[in-house]
């Protein structure tokens, strides 16, 4: 499988609704809304505080008022008490009023006392903490004495009963903040936190919850038992056993001298290492070796240091002439000896930390093998031979190959196998491939300045071998190219200073005349001493991966080619697994680990859908999805918007005004079926616009609108936009100008649905117009019932959180975070959201939580995490007293880092707003970018696959392939559309609430029901997936950038000077902030 692009929408296909954008890109956001202002509803229930808006806050996207301080805002200002303009009303539901505490301010449930908030940064609660402002809770004995960060219990929430804090001396907690990733990091001795854990350990039964000194005292929750409810049944995995080798291993240094940067230089020079010395000097031993620094043996080399000279003769380049030696000197000395007995203790679960040197070792050994055979790329091997090429357009093809990887489970040792495909750079000769990047004859008219810029960037890097000279096929590595055509290049032929054309030259030595003598050179070696290749006697060299940005054609022509069924794919893997032999595998056979040939059978549950409540006048009031999906027939949104005034643009050539009014009104009539107020007449007839005056056309439109409403004191609600099919950067123009500028949200429609008029899709259109609105389309029935464990009981805010990074090539642009948490308690189906640019590339998000000097009111705070507590306490006149927070896109080796730093965030960010207040939070890591996949245990059983093949929406798993002792399971949420499905990976990384795996499991996979855009489940939690739409749309609101640094398929420049936060650059320009939302737009699902 493809690996997947940052970019790229999670679940492809899920969604039953059009794309907005041919593109695509119709699903970005920016973030959602801030209070979230919603129209007077068809009936039903209201539910619907509208929140007291502030001055615009110190960065883009904030919510409410003016950061000064603590507090949630001027007490007995709006939003702080009962049910007035910034409070909540008694939600009425459908079928009477429900049995609801108000938990105004003045009668709210006491949060239990909590841990600290660390923070010797300033901000919220210092790090002395006195008397009673540092609580903990009462609760179990703790689990060890390291300096470990214990989760804390939280006590049994009684209504009227206050729990007393326990009071404690001085604890200084202090959170590294990731050094990799931040300068600033202060560093408190381990052993001083170790002591006052170990302290306060034997004051009270459970410890505090206090920050970690640094990633070393820090341990994810255990599991807390497996999870029991759904449906039992047995799938397979991609995951073959390897039994744990019961060898002596030894890890060597190594040191080449001249220092090479290639690996595949490295390993030439260590084989012919072990083939000149393997019986004499190597002990018989069959070493592995990493390509870099380590070399590891299985028994000990008879030395402990030893220096080696090689000589490797130049490959042959078939002149003829004598090839050129490289002498090498090799020494290899004792480094460790890798430790297995940790290893199996770790996969018994008597030992927490995964032992990393271990893993890396066995890593190393079964790579070996493939990295001769295939071309390595990450984790991945592929060949031309491993399955049929397939072209991808402009000088690309796909090569098949397999993913491989090592992994620790509760089975012990897994070895996780997938079928991958990636783009390799076809063998042509240079001239077909500019004529195929082209897409056109390019001898019919001369290069202009852009095809020479695309000829470039496409080339630079690349190896070509010259044909020019019969047998002699000598390799260089492109630079550039040269800016005069080829018959205007001329060259110094001695040390006089004799100049020679390039034409000339090639005609008097080689008898080679140059045809496209109007075409630049390729310019190949230094650029000190530049050597001139006309492009007609190069030819690209075969194996070379494309790590560019791939075009939407061609991603569509990869996504053909990877997209197989699930039980074609399973057929694959287990070819690719026989085919790899690891039962004779030299190196596997020499360090003793055996691979199992069969994929491993694994205990999954199929969790049930969850009750989905509609309006109550609608035929149907409820409903109860099958197989992962439901339609809107006979039902009516639970809370229907209202749009009084709108308008429509056509910007489609071929969409005559009456089509645009037809489908307008068929359009209005499904969104009032569906529940809404709709208006079926516009306030001015749509109007037909050209796409490259997109700017002044909307602002036109607009002013005339206003013109007609403002006398009425009467606002704009929505926009509907018809684009063309092919509409390049209007899409992401438009979407800019009305959501930063204008302030009005829209809806666009392609041409080819406008035609169509589908009844189907325009209920999915009018599922998204109705959220944009403000309005709900279903909520669980279980919410409104208050029966979801850790949820229901008392206010719970759930937070989605993921960052975008640009695409490989684009290497100054900024990344994107976006957040956005639930504004609604108990139904937490609406979610309010933030963006900001950040540092290229950097993961954690930095904006999470700040603070800074103000010249007249002092210390300042906010940041994301404080404007979406204000907002939720706007809307639903409560403060949160849980937090659940999905983190989307954070691989393996960035958790520590992620959870150090964004949890001191949300915690900070809880202290500035009110001393003591840290509600609980669980931090649940999302992956989808992995390679795990399920398959039915029997393909032929109806009865347990969905329509495409795959396994069933609400197939979880927790055991045997799962992490040995962590809290983690593979969920997949969703229903199969065309190939094969990928389960999203759920790791918890924090866990106060103490979820039992029941009810983390159920609620992540309930909440996939209640996606907005769609009558389907989809395959991550929707809080993650708005947050991936909010940072994707937020591309669009970003300034053009001129050079030709890469720029987005919708045509808009991305690359700006960026400074990274890594290392601080001289000179380098500050991230651009995003332009601000507008605040009737923030205040809804506008992304959707």
């Amino acid at each position: 499988m493809v690996r997947k692009r940052r970019t790229e929408i999670p679940g492809a296909g899920e969604s039953s609704e059009p794309q907005e954008a041919n593109t695509g890109r119709g699903t970005g956001a920016q973030r959602p809304p801030a209070q979230q202002q919603q129209q007077q509803p068809q009936g039903g229930y209201q539910g619907r505080g509208r929140g007291g808006q502030g001055a615009q806050g110190p960065y883009q996207g904030q919510i409410g008022q003016p950061q000064g301080g603590r507090g949630w805002g001027p007490r007995g200002g709006p939003g702080v008490g009962g049910p007035q303009r910034g409070g909540v009303a008694p939600q009425q539901y459908p079928g009477g009023p429900l049995d609801q505490p108000q938990q105004g301010r003045g009668s709210q449930q006491q949060q239990p006392p909590r841990g600290t908030a660390p923070s010797q940064h300033g901000g919220g609660m210092g790090g002395d903490l006195h008397g009673g402002s540092g609580p903990v809770y009462a609760g179990g004995p703790s689990r060890t004495s390291t300096p470990e960060l214990h989760q804390a219990t939280q006590a049994p929430q009684q209504p009227g009963v206050t729990m007393q804090p326990i009071l404690y001396g001085k604890l200084a907690t202090e959170v590294v903040h990731a050094e990799s990733s931040s300068g600033s990091s202060t560093n408190q001795p381990v052993d001083e936190v170790a002591g006052q854990l170990k302290q306060l350990s034997t004051q009270q039964d459970d410890p505090v919850q206090a920050a970690p000194a640094s990633s070393k005292s820090m341990r994810f929750p255990l599991r807390p038992g497996k999870g029991s409810s759904g449906t039992r049944c047995i799938v397979k995995a991609n995951h073959f056993f390897a039994e744990l080798p019961d060898k002596d291993l030894h890890q060597y240094d190594v040191t080449i001298v001249p220092e090479v940067t290639s690996c595949g230089v490295n390993r030439a020079v260590m084989a012919q290492l072990v083939k000149l010395y393997k019986d004499s000097h190597l002990g018989k031993r069959l070493p592995a070796y990493d390509g870099r620094k380590s070399l590891y043996t299985a028994g000990p080399l008879p030395f402990v240091s030893r220096e080696f000279k090689i000589t490797l003769l130049d490959e042959d380049d078939g002149s003829g002439s004598a090839r050129r030696d490289r002498d090498f000197k090799v020494a290899i000395k004792l480094a460790s000896r890798a430790d297995l007995h940790h290893l199996g203790m770790f996969l018994q679960g008597r030992q927490a930390d995964a032992p990393q040197e271990a893993l890396q070792v066995l890593d190393i050994v079964l790579r070996e093998l493939p990295t001769n055979r295939y071309s390595p790329v990450g984790r991945s091997f592929y060949s031309p031979n491993l399955g049929r090429r397939q072209p991808l357009g402009e000088g690309l093809e796909s090569w098949r190959g397999f993913y491989q990887s090592i992994r620790p489970t509760q089975m012990g040792l897994s070895l996780n196998i997938d079928m991958s495909s990636t783009a390799f750079i076809e063998p042509l000769p240079v001239i077909d491939f500019v004529t195929q990047l082209l897409s056109r004859d390019v001898s019919s008219r001369p290069l202009s300045d852009a095809d020479r810029v695309k000829i470039k960037k496409a080339l630079r890097g690349v190896k070509v071998e010259v044909t020019h000279r019969g047998n002699m096929r000598r390799k260089y590595r492109i630079s550039g190219l040269t800016s005069q055509a080829t018959r205007e290049l001329n060259f110094p032929v001695d040390e006089r200073g004799t100049m020679k054309s390039v034409v000339e030259y090639f005609r008097e030595t080689y008898g080679f005349t140059i045809v496209h003598i109007q075409w630049p050179c390729l310019q190949v070696g230094n650029t000190q001493r530049p050597n001139y290749l006309p492009m007609e006697v190069c030819k690209i060299v075969e194996g070379q991966r494309y790590s560019k940005r791939l075009n939407e054609r061609q991603i569509t022509a990869l996504l053909k080619v990877t997209c197989q069924r699930p039980q074609q794919r399973e057929m694959d893997i287990l070819k690719t697994v026989t085919h790899n032999a690891y039962g004779q595998d030299p190196y596997a056979k020499e360090f003793g680990i055996k691979i199992s040939q069969k994929l491993a059978s694994v205990e999954a549950r199929i969790l049930p859908p969850p009750w989905l409540k509609y309006h109550d006048t609608g035929r149907e009031k409820d409903c109860l999805p099958q197989v992962g999906q439901w339609n809107m027939m006979n039902k009516k949104m639970v809370n229907g918007g209202r749009v009084a005034s709108w308008i429509c643009i056509n910007f489609a050539r071929n969409v005559q005004d009456n089509i645009a009014h037809t489908f307008c009104q068929e359009l209005a009539q499904m969104c009032n079926i569906s529940g809404m107020a709709f208006n079926p007449e516009p306030v001015l007839p749509p109007l037909s616009g050209r796409p490259d005056q997109v700017e002044r056309v909307l602002k036109a439109r607009f002013h005339d609108a206003m013109t007609r409403l403002r006398p009425h004191k009467k606002e704009l609600d929505l926009l509907i936009v018809i684009l063309p099919d092919n509409n390049g950067s209007l899409y992401g123009d438009l979407k800019r100008i009305c959501e930063t500028d204008l302030g009005i949200v829209s809806q666009c429609c392609l041409t080819k649905h406008v035609f169509k008029m589908s009844k189907q899709y325009l209920a999915n259109v009018a599922l998204k117009i109705n959220v944009k609105v403000g309005g709900r389309n279903t909520v669980l029935l279980d919410a409104i019932s208050r029966r979801i464990p850790n949820v229901s009981d008392v206010p719970t805010i759930i937070f989605g959180a993921d960052v975008t990074h640009p695409h490989p090539g684009e290497d100054s642009s900024p990344s994107i975070a976006a957040v956005v948490a639930s504004q609604d308690w108990p139904e937490i189906t609406k979610y309010a959201g933030l963006v900001c640019a950040q540092a290229h590339r950097q993961e954690l998000i930095q904006d999470l939580f700040k603070e800074w000097q103000d010249p007249n009111r002092g210390k300042m705070s906010g940041g994301m995490i404080k404007e979406l507590l204000i907002s939720f306490r706007r809307a639903t006149g409560q403060k949160p007293q849980r937090i659940i927070f999905y983190r989307d896109g954070v691989s393996e080796g960035q958790f520590y880092q992620v959870l150090l730093y964004e949890l001191d965030a949300i915690r900070k960010a809880c202290a500035s707003l009110e001393p003591n207040y840290q509600p609980p939070v669980t931090f649940v890591v999302v992956q989808k970018r992995h390679h795990t996949r399920l398959f039915a245990n029997n393909h032929n059983d109806r009865n347990s696959i969905d329509r495409s093949g795959n396994i069933l929406p609400g197939t979880v798993v927790d055991s045997k392939i799962c992490h040995p002792t962590e809290f983690d399971f593979y969920l997949c949420s969703h229903a199969g559309i065309q190939g094969t499905s990928r389960p999203a990976h759920y790791h918890v990384l924090w866990d106060e609430n103490k979820f039992a795996a029941d009810a983390l499991q159920s609620l992540t996979n309930n909440l996939c029901y209640t996606y907005a855009r769609c009558t389907r489940s989809v395959s991550i939690v929707p809080p993650a997936y708005y947050a991936h739409l909010a940072a994707f749309r937020a591309r669009f609101y970003m300034e053009p950038d001129t050079s030709d640094s890469g720029s987005m398929t919708s045509g808009r420049g991305m690359g700006m000077g960026v400074r990274s936060t890594r290392v601080p650059m001289p000179n380098a320009a500050a991230v651009r902030p995003l332009p601000a939302l507008k605040e009737n737009v923030k205040r809804v699902m506008f992304y959707c």
